[in-house]
């Protein structure tokens, strides 16, 4: 028996769905839905969803929204400012597909070809400053931070441990955003943000 690629590599084929109906007592997806899925939460009719489109077609509705924004300076402030990127950054680090595309119909690697991305990156700021160490990081800001503290926290010495030492002073000029993930974080540990 032949199949097709998308068959042959994304299953279950009909008989293991059988299979697997039979062995948890289901004669059909839907009285397996109906067994799992609480009747107070149950959607008791079709989603109201389009017919499908092509990619292409797809983009070109999604640019004819955006293209309804409008433009105005942005006074966001706490971090995030407008930036500048070179066209060759953004086509082979941002937009290259081997960054966020799987290797395998079965298995996303999205977060292997971010880390790839990140050592080309570092690599390349080494090359063009001639450090020979280089970091980055899929840390944002505000969760670096935090990570930051908890080092600190966690590299106490002795002394300060058995004092029971736990307060942290961060600046008060410190980005509300990462201010809130650094409480958070510090928390769920038993570290006082002063």
């Amino acid at each position: 028996m032949s199949l097709s690629f998308t068959d042959r590599h994304n299953g279950p084929r009909e008989e293991e769905i059988k299979e697997m109906l039979a062995y948890i007592d289901a004669n059909t997806f839907d009285e397996l839905i109906n067994q799992t899925i609480p009747s107070d939460i149950m959607l008791n009719k079709p989603l109201d969803i389009d017919e499908g489109m092509t990619e292409q077609t797809y983009l070109s509705n999604l640019k004819a929204i955006a293209s309804k924004n409008k433009n105005f300076r942005s006074f966001i402030g706490q971090g995030f400012y407008g930036t500048g990127t070179l066209p060759v950054i953004i086509r082979n680090v941002f937009e290259n597909p081997s960054w966020y595309t799987s290797y395998t119909p079965y298995q996303a690697e999205i977060s292997q070809g971010r880390l790839e991305a990140l050592l080309n990156f570092q690599t390349m700021i080494s090359s063009l400053t001639g450090f020979k160490m280089s970091n980055c990081s899929m840390l944002d800001d505000a969760t670096a931070a935090a990570e930051a503290v908890r080092m600190m926290y966690e590299l106490r010495s002795r002394e300060a441990v058995k004092a029971g030492k736990n307060k942290v002073f961060l600046d008060e000029q410190t980005f509300l955003q990462v201010k809130a993930v650094i409480e958070t974080r510090s928390s769920a540990l038993g570290i006082e943000i002063v």
